[in-house]
């Protein structure tokens, strides 16, 4: 319609709050209308409308008042918004059918009418514009192709455009009258010698968001993207794309972040076709998508295409088919077939062909995750499936959420990117296997307020974020001083805790650094002591009632393993064994005969083990998955701090030691009721070494305790 329009509908609005420049920054209502025809083939005006528009809060504000000068009466008597927009449509048809003309394109004075207060208020109440208000003129835009030298245009105004061509402004009383007929003027002047300007550039509004893939090599503006926070976690793509209406996302522009957990953390990350409506979008900040409001904040290309890119050719291949309604379920069980998953949709929503709609995630080495993403060819299928949430497939209950492409890649990457357990090599010949237990580093306690702790911290945040945080206090950290908190499933919770050299350097770090931003998020900071820090790091909880203890008396350590280190003295200082490598995990072979009684062991040579500490060992409580293998092929084993590296410093190279049968397994999952008959009735079949073989290493008491499994049965 617009490439053929013959006519141009001068159209000018105005709200209940700010207008002009921030017109629709502030969400409140239209409150009038006014519009005027002009024929463009014989420079004909048509005659001058105006309406009000009954709003649902009749509360003006002071500036409103003094531009409009309407009261609240007047407006009480108004029509509301779809009677005036059916009465607009009608007047300008019967009076196009007068002049003989047969379409029209909207005029405006800058976008902001259209895109930021008519089409947000018509969603908002659930109306369905005409398709008049999806094509418009922007008089600023044409003013400016006609005078380059007037500046930029949006920097340009009625009174200004007036003045650069000395036509004197119209003498109106009443608002909105006024600024239609300075409009008109100006129009007509450009149609005239010696501009004869055509108008020809037509702006759209996007009558929907399409969805579709994103590859990470794909060049993103960080002029066009911007942060949405505070999203109600069930919300979809659609949902924020509505959120946004009358603005122009770009295809497959919304990308919903997940936390550490693979659920959605309320964030969004939603990229535009170009920065002028980033720009309007961030005026947009605080508006309320139902109840909540949504903070609005400047995003970067590389954050987009973090969340949204993606490199799998399985995932490009699935998500190719355009105009596809995504439904991600959640909880399959592992064995879970196509032809199970299909079976559980049923008849009434159908797949977008079939199993090919089907796209399983899982984890690199082959293992099912229970996620799966479902294609739907519209949204009545789409429905007929989030009815079955929570309904049982196999003996699990199903969860249904709508989903979009930006969280299979999202989801795809981060479950393909999850570290396997590493292997170690074969051990060189020259080195002499000793066995030595890791355990995390030994924190000694106190009531001295010497540590920080950091609350807040964004999921992502590693070592070198934080340092550079602490910036200049970096130089009075305690070597290895830096502690990460993990949660229960082995994943930051957003707590840190630093040792600094002296209680004086704490209060001086927790004055100057407490709320200090760490990429989009701000950090708290508090001084505390060993004795709270060490109560956290060992499974308790810190919070404004107090301390509350960890749930058993010993450290719940992260799954130590075996090492073996040269046994020339003085080769491996004894401080380096307080602060053990990252954990790894080694299959257990089967035991040699007696006449070879040689365990299998991992092996560092001095030089590789001195540099993993140098790397890895500030990291207090590094989290491994467990392997996907059975508890008799896999063994972990713990020992105290302290006695296994003077054994190792003081005394000369053992002889081999004999096979060690016990083995100290971690069980993560565990249910919340189960209690030790039920630990050791899964263990059933499964024999508990009597052995105690930490006599051999000089082990002491404490680490004797360690050592023996059922102290380790921490619930």
């Amino acid at each position: 319609m617009a490439s053929h329009s013959d006519t141009l509908v001068v159209f000018f609005g105005a709200t209940a709050g700010a207008n002009g420049g921030k017109l629709g920054s502030d969400e409140r209502e239209l409150i009038l209308l006014v519009w005027q025809i002009v024929d463009l083939h014989e420079n004909k005006v048509g005659k001058l409308q105006r309406t009000l528009v009954q709003p649902d809060s009749a509360d003006l504000s002071e500036q409103c008042k003094e531009e409009t000068g309407l009261t609240a009466e007047e407006l009480c008597k108004a029509e509301p918004l779809e009677s005036v927009l059916q009465q607009f449509y009608q007047s300008v048809s019967a009076e196009l059918k007068s002049l003989g003309r047969s379409s029209y394109t909207l005029c405006v004075d800058g976008p902001l009418l259209i895109r930021q207060v008519l089409h947000p208020g018509a969603s908002k109440k659930n109306l369905v514009l005409p398709e008049c208000f999806y094509t418009f003129v922007d008089l600023k835009k044409e003013f400016q192709k006609c005078c380059p030298n007037a500046g930029p245009a949006r920097d340009l105004t009625l009174t200004s455009m007036l003045d650069y061509v000395c036509i004197p402004a119209a003498v109106e009383q009443e608002a909105g009258m006024r600024e239609v007929k300075n409009m008109v003027l100006l129009i007509l002047h450009l149609l005239a010698e010696p501009y004869n300007h055509k108008f020809s550039t037509f702006e759209t509004v996007n009558y929907k968001f399409e969805s579709g893939a994103c590859s990470k090599t794909e060049a993103v503006d960080s002029e066009t993207v911007i942060r949405a926070r505070g999203l109600p976690w069930q919300s979809s793509d659609q949902d924020i794309a509505r959120f946004f209406k009358g603005l122009n996302i770009a295809k497959g522009g919304v990308a919903l972040c997940l936390n550490a957990q693979g659920r959605r953390n309320g964030e969004a990350l939603v990229r535009f076709i170009n920065s002028e409506h980033r720009d309007m979008a961030l005026e947009r900040h605080k508006h309320h998508m139902g109840n909540r409001y949504i903070e609005v904040y400047k995003a970067t290309g590389e954050e987009f295409l973090k969340i949204a890119g993606g490199t799998s050719n399985e995932v490009a291949q699935f998500l190719s088919k355009e105009n596809q309604v995504i439904i991600r379920m959640r909880g399959l069980p592992f064995t879970a077939s196509p032809q199970d998953v299909l079976g559980f949709l049923g008849p009434e929503s159908p797949v977008t062909d079939g199993t090919e709609g089907l796209l399983f995630v899982k984890y690199p080495d082959g293992r099912p995750t229970g996620d799966a993403f479902v294609l739907f060819a519209c949204e009545e299928y789409a429905q007929n499936a989030l009815k079955k949430h929570k309904q049982i497939l196999g003996k699990r209950y199903i969860e249904l959420f709508r989903s979009t492409a930006a969280e299979v890649q999202q989801v795809l990457n981060r479950y393909m990117s999850t570290p396997l357990i590493s292997t170690l090599p074969p051990p060189p010949p020259q080195m002499v296997s000793v066995p030595v237990l890791a355990t995390s580093p030994f924190i000694t306690t106190g009531s001295t307020r010497d540590c920080i702790r950091l609350r807040g911290l964004p999921y992502t945040a590693a070592i070198e974020d934080i340092l550079e945080f602490m910036g200049e206090h970096t130089i009075d950290i305690k070597p290895h001083g830096v502690h990460m908190v993990l949660n229960q499933q082995g994943r930051p919770s957003g707590d840190a805790f630093i040792q600094m050299k002296s209680a004086d350097r704490a209060f001086m770090v927790a004055q100057k650094c407490h709320k200090k931003m760490m990429k989009d998020r701000y950090v708290e900071v508090f001084q505390c002591s060993t004795e709270e820090m060490s109560f956290v790091l060992m499974g308790g909880t810190l919070n404004r009632s107090g301390l509350s203890p960890p749930p058993c008396k010993l450290p719940c350590l992260s799954p130590p393993t075996y090492a073996a280190f040269p046994a020339t003295p003085g080769m491996l200082p004894t401080e380096a064994a307080f602060y053990q490598p990252p954990l790894l995990a080694t299959p257990r072979t089967p035991q040699a005969p007696a006449h070879n009684p040689a365990p299998a062991l991992a092996y560092y040579s001095p030089q590789l083990y001195m540099n993993m500490n140098m790397n890895m060992n500030m990291n207090y409580t590094t989290y491994y998955p467990s392997p996907p293998v059975s508890p008799s092929t896999v063994s972990y084993f713990a020992a105290p701090p302290g006695s296994v590296a003077a054994a190792v410093a003081a005394q000369p190279a053992p002889s081999i030691l004999p096979p060690q049968p016990g083995a100290l397994v971690r069980m993560q999952g565990v249910p919340y009721n189960a209690g030790v008959k039920d630990i050791l009735s899964f263990f059933q079949g499964y024999q508990y070494s009597p052995e105690d073989y930490s006599s051999l290493l000089g082990v002491s008491d404490q680490g004797r305790s360690l050592i023996q499994p059922k102290e380790w049965l921490c619930l």
